[in-house]
């Protein structure tokens, strides 16, 4: 029973010494970044919080507890007929952490980022507090702040969030474009349009492509329904396939079995690899503890040296653009970074008001460009090209999600990510810093 799991969970958060830090102590993670969390941090156990409480489908709501992963939420709503506005790509992400993170999918041109279809949560503070954060009420202050505060504030227990209906199956349209700027034009067309999904995949400088996704209640007649979480991978269907059918659980988790494109560094996508590879293995989740190995293990940067490959800056990262200056982004990321495949989608905030730790505008059309894999590092400036691309997101007047490395000094982050307004909800909602701040977690612990 929820109750009794929370008040459990308070419990144990109030009997932790209060002179050692707290670390939330979960299963999974998304995040990358590696640090070493300090020697000393108490991890407290949130597994007996991962369940959905109820679904409403008069309402259209589902009662969540934080640490359910999309994965089980998604499940218990289609059951119903429903899903979330806003799935992230990955089965493991908790709809917690995509509240306190950001999360993103192909449908946020319309329904914004996850946090913006909560009605209330029940948010455990840095206090030991259990307050229940609303739009308009008395801890207004703290659910704006909560999104994009990564666990500094609190955690969330218990969320009331927006469902939408979904259609059996998505059909899925593939258009190809030679250049950033027609692409470019022809997103920002697309998303005042009547789809239902939208996102893109760069594999160049002349070849781009939109996905337009469209609710269906059955496949065109004659029409293939594909299946990507066996032998064939969904990225490269792009290239060969101009139209498509996935069922609608198929579509939301198109990206989690080869993790984008990234399963091709553990050689999954070899057809032998992949006949081997067993299938309940092929999903996110795996190839995240593979890499965090490595990291630990140091690994492939052993490897590289005994063969002389030279050693590699990792370059993992999410900014959002306006889309406007998109073109100008690509132009200087393929010619100084030169990553490939990359990610485009476009989000827009839902409704009027905005987010103090994030501060997009309202009514803007931005980009989410997502690329993930490594580059040769320059000799003596190991950070050179992440710090580029931070420069760049300032530059163009965009926003660098916090989930993987940062590289700014201190007055720089807090520039970007309103130090003012985070400062002052800390203070009120954990005066003791029992959590760590917002700077120390994603530059140190993670």
């Amino acid at each position: 029973m929820h109750e009794i799991a929370a008040a459990e969970l308070v419990r144990r958060f109030r009997a932790m010494p209060h002179d050692q830090p707290v670390r939330l102590g979960k299963r999974t993670s998304n995040l990358f970044r590696f640090g070493t969390a300090a020697s000393n941090a108490q991890l407290l156990d949130t597994s007996a919080l991962s369940s959905v409480i109820t679904v409403d489908p008069s309402a259209r709501t589902a009662t969540v507890q934080g640490m359910a992963t999309y994965a089980v939420l998604v499940d218990a709503t289609l059951a119903h007929g429903l899903m979330p506005l806003v799935v992230p790509q990955l089965k493991t992400i908790t709809l917690g952490g995509a509240v306190a993170g950001l999360g993103i999918e192909s449908t946020s041109f319309r329904h914004g980022l996850p946090h913006e279809s909560v009605l209330e949560m029940d948010v455990l503070t840095g206090s030991g507090e259990v307050v229940t954060a609303t739009p308009d009420g008395e801890h207004a202050d703290l659910f704006a702040a909560f999104p994009n505060s990564y666990g500094t504030l609190g955690y969330a227990l218990r969320l009331v969030i927006e469902l939408q209906p979904v259609a059996p199956y998505v059909k899925l349209t593939h258009r190809r474009y030679g250049d950033a700027a027609s692409a470019t034009a022809a997103m920002t067309a697309l998303a005042d349009g009547p789809i239902d999904f939208l996102d893109g995949t760069v594999f160049g400088a002349v070849e781009q492509y939109l996905t337009l996704g469209e609710f269906a209640d059955e496949p065109a007649a004659g029409a293939r329904v594909s299946d990507y979480t066996g032998q064939e991978i969904f990225y490269r269907s792009l290239q060969a396939r101009p139209v498509d059918h996935l069922r609608v659980r198929d579509y939301i988790w198109r990206w989690d079995t080869d993790w984008f494109w990234c399963s091709r560094a553990f050689g999954v996508q070899h057809p032998l690899v992949r006949r081997l590879w067993p299938s309940r293995f092929r999903r996110s989740d795996v190839y995240r503890r593979l890499v965090a190995l490595d990291r630990r293990t140091r690994f492939s940067d052993r490897l590289h040296r005994l063969i002389g490959v030279p050693a590699q800056e990792p370059v993992i990262q999410d900014v959002e653009i306006p889309i406007a200056r998109l073109p100008e982004f690509l132009d200087v990321f393929h010619r100084e970074i030169g990553i490939s495949p990359v990610w485009l989608c476009p989000l827009r905030l839902r409704g009027e008001r905005s987010w103090p730790l994030y501060p997009m505008q309202p009514g803007q059309l931005y980009v989410n460009v997502g690329f993930w894999s490594t580059v040769p590092e320059i000799p003596g400036r190991p950070d050179a090209h992440n710090r580029l691309i931070e420069e760049l997101v300032a530059e163009l007047g965009g926003h660098k999600s916090l989930y993987s490395t940062v590289h700014y000094d201190e007055d720089e982050f807090w520039e970007h990510y309103n130090g003012d307004a985070y400062h002052a909800i800390k203070s009120r909602y954990d005066p003791a810093r029992r959590l760590p701040g917002l700077y120390e977690k994603v530059v140190g612990a993670g």
